[in-house]
């Protein structure tokens, strides 16, 4: 026992007087965040025996914030890669006593997205969401902002000019990133074929328009085609390309703007040869690297979703800290670009 390290050795060895151990350890008046840091680890590293309590304490300090996100597709392998960072954020943040609240909408239907992103009033400090961009979201938001609760779009931009933020990719120019990619590799004319998940997802609208814009900008040898709508689902992409191959023999690229690549995907294999038809997906899933190695998929543009994950947790304390700020803004990333030789 007469070797118990005591305050006085935790204050020598954190550079603080044995005054201010002593007011982190007994809560007596508040001290700078890395004030009371630096005398937990320097507890910690001389064995001090109340060091647990005194992290415990620091910790409850720490402003907090209880995010809640709104995902759809639960089933999708790109949503549970979106569900599994964003918990990995909130457990790793610093300076924060960050929970993560992680509903997934049943349907893409604005009535799925609006009941679980209102119903996270009074359990969440801010709530995110991939919602679709349709008025009755927008109202929620609206609601939501009454409530002091700051709303942020992820991959899609609905609610603008009210969401407090938008974080993800520039989809107009992820759109001109995937004619690039299609204009570039293509050596012979032909017509080109273009997916959207549907009327109510404004990021695929911007990628398609990207799309045709470089086409009509650098690539004028090329016919687009008329956009086919197919609500992110497999088998609907996956008839839909079989009659695009079918109907048009000089067929040259497909780009899958929203879900469904794995229907395109599955309709090249059966009757086209690799690389035959240029194919850009989004997001690198295993469907989509399986693609890319057997070089049935050309390009896979991916959301950077470590860096997003980190970025929204910061953001949302920032707005719950310092209240609903009157200009709302758009958090671009730079995407991750997949080729059949990177992956």
């Amino acid at each position: 026992m007469a070797n118990r390290p005591t305050i006085h050795d935790v204050a020598r060895e954190a550079g603080v007087s044995s005054a201010t151990v002593d007011r982190v350890l007994n809560a007596r008046e508040k001290v700078r965040e890395d004030t009371a840091r630096r005398v937990y680890e320097a507890a910690r590293l001389v064995g001090y025996h109340a060091a647990a309590l005194i992290g415990q304490r620091v910790h409850m300090d720490q402003p907090r914030l209880r995010l809640g996100v709104v995902l759809h597709k639960e089933r999708q392998a790109f949503y549970q890669s979106f569900k599994a960072e964003i918990e990995r954020a909130v457990a790793e943040a610093t300076g924060l006593r960050a929970s993560a609240v992680i509903e997934f909408a049943a349907s893409q239907t604005p009535s799925d997205f609006t009941s679980l992103i209102e119903g996270m009033a009074g359990r969440v400090d801010a709530i995110a969401a991939t919602a679709v961009t349709h008025p009755e979201v927008t109202e929620a938001v609206i609601r939501l902002n009454g409530k002091g609760i700051p709303c942020f779009a992820l991959l899609n931009d609905f609610a603008q000019g009210v969401r407090q933020n938008y974080l993800g990719l520039n989809n107009m120019k992820i759109g001109r990133i995937a004619a690039h990619l299609i204009a570039e590799t293509t050596h012979q004319s032909g017509k080109i074929a273009v997916f959207v998940g549907g009327y109510r997802w404004h990021g695929h609208e911007l990628r398609e328009t990207g799309f045709r814009s470089y086409f009509h900008e650098y690539a004028p040898q090329f016919t687009i085609l008329d956009t086919l709508v197919n609500l992110e689902t497999r088998q609907l992409t996956y008839e839909a390309t079989l009659d695009l191959l079918g109907r048009h023999p000089d067929l040259r690229g497909i780009y899958c703007a929203g879900g469904g690549m794995e229907g395109a995907i599955a309709a090249l294999r059966e009757v086209r040869q690799p690389g035959e038809v240029a194919l850009v997906v989004n997001e690198l899933t295993p469907e989509s690297r399986s693609a890319l190695i057997s070089r049935y998929v050309s390009m896979a543009i991916a959301t950077p979703l470590t860096r997003l994950c980190n970025d929204l947790v910061t953001l949302a304390a920032t707005a719950v800290q310092n209240g609903i700020l009157p200009v709302q803004g758009q958090h671009f990333l730079q995407p991750d670009l997949y080729l059949p030789e990177s992956v």
